[in-house]
């Protein structure tokens, strides 16, 4: 049979150990019904309590016959595979109930009522406890595998993305907004009544699209998606600091966070690109992270570490523009002052 990999409680692959290790692994607290195994073979990560008595009967050298996976719901015998073993099979099921004890788990799963948890010893709130295979809030929320961190320059392309899309739609708003005070202004005379609803509707404006946008950020990164169209297009999402969703309100704050990532220069949002994880200041401050798509889900294999294309086209012509513009500002100015001169 081939070795056996597992997570531990940071998230990282172990392995690969034979199943005699994983028993005494088993036996020390270190893996718990949720903690994640794999083998060659398996489509995917399951939880150890989905395969514990294969593996266990393997270690002692038993035979298993192959078995459907039993989730563990609530008020369900998490050892309910031990007891259809030994409906299945009662001679073999007492030669491997035995076994199991000889191993130092339970002497007998009949005495195990339902709902409770034979792990309680293993203090799962432990910080050494392995990660858990639970799924959280409806999401496909998946603890342990690898992680693929998004790094500035994807971060930088999402967000050249949402800037796009935003201008569009606020450009639209300010267009109407505009014309409403080019007709509220020619119906009066009175020049200071003019400047001042102006004023006025420049203020409103400036708020509605502050708010707006701490919105539409807050609610896409909170939505199924953990993502805003920008990051849905070059393939990342907003998680928190355990990779699971975060709430609105706490992307709400996350934006209003990226303005002190704007104030020192944007330095927040560079240190992205060499922080551990890649966390750029508001994510430490909002404490999230910013991961590829399949990151903490069933599939992490099917997580990129290249840029990808649309990444690399979005920042050369972002770039490109930010250098035209700062390139324009210079040249204006150096006019301005040629022209002061003479």
């Amino acid at each position: 049979m081939s070795d056996w990999y597992y997570s531990d409680y940071e998230r990282n692959r172990l392995g690969p150990v034979a199943a005699r290790d994983l028993a005494d692994l088993h036996h020390a607290g270190q893996l718990q019904p949720d903690t994640l195994v794999w083998r060659e073979g398996m489509p995917q990560w399951r939880a150890w309590r989905e395969v514990m008595t294969q593996a266990l009967n393997e270690a002692a050298g038993v035979a298993s016959p192959a078995m459907e996976a039993v989730p563990l719901s609530a008020g369900v015998n998490p050892y309910a595979m031990a007891e259809r073993l030994q409906s299945a099979a009662p001679a073999q099921a007492s030669s491997n109930q035995s076994t199991v004890s000889s191993l130092g788990t339970l002497s007998s799963t009949s005495t195990l009522s339902a709902g409770t948890n034979p792990y309680a010893m293993a203090e799962p709130h432990s910080p050494y406890a392995p990660p858990r295979a639970a799924v959280h809030g409806g999401s496909d929320y998946v603890a342990g595998g690898e992680v693929v961190y998004a790094g500035f320059w994807k971060r930088f392309a999402a967000y050249t993305i949402d800037t796009f899309v935003l201008g569009i739609v606020f450009g639209i708003l300010g267009a109407i907004m505009g014309v409403g005070l080019a007709v509220s202004a020619s119906g009066t005379r009175d020049p200071a009544a003019a400047m001042s609803g102006m004023g006025l509707t420049f203020v409103l404006f400036y708020i509605v699209e502050i708010v707006g946008m701490a919105a539409y950020f807050a609610w896409m990164h909170s939505s199924s998606h953990q993502a805003t169209l920008g990051k849905m297009a070059v393939g990342i999402k907003v998680t928190d600091d355990d990779g699971e969703p975060i709430t609105f309100w706490r992307g709400f704050g996350r934006f209003f966070a990226t303005i002190l990532s704007s104030l020192i220069l944007c330095i927040g949002y560079i240190m992205a690109g060499f922080t551990e994880r890649k966390r750029a200041l508001h994510d430490m401050v909002a404490s999230t992270l910013v991961v590829d798509r399949w990151a903490f889900t069933g599939h992490p294999e099917r997580q990129r570490h290249e840029l990808g294309t649309l990444t690399v086209v979005i920042s050369v012509i972002a770039c490109v523009l930010v250098v035209g513009y700062f390139l324009l500002i210079f040249a204006l100015i150096g006019l301005g002052l040629a022209a002061g001169a003479q």
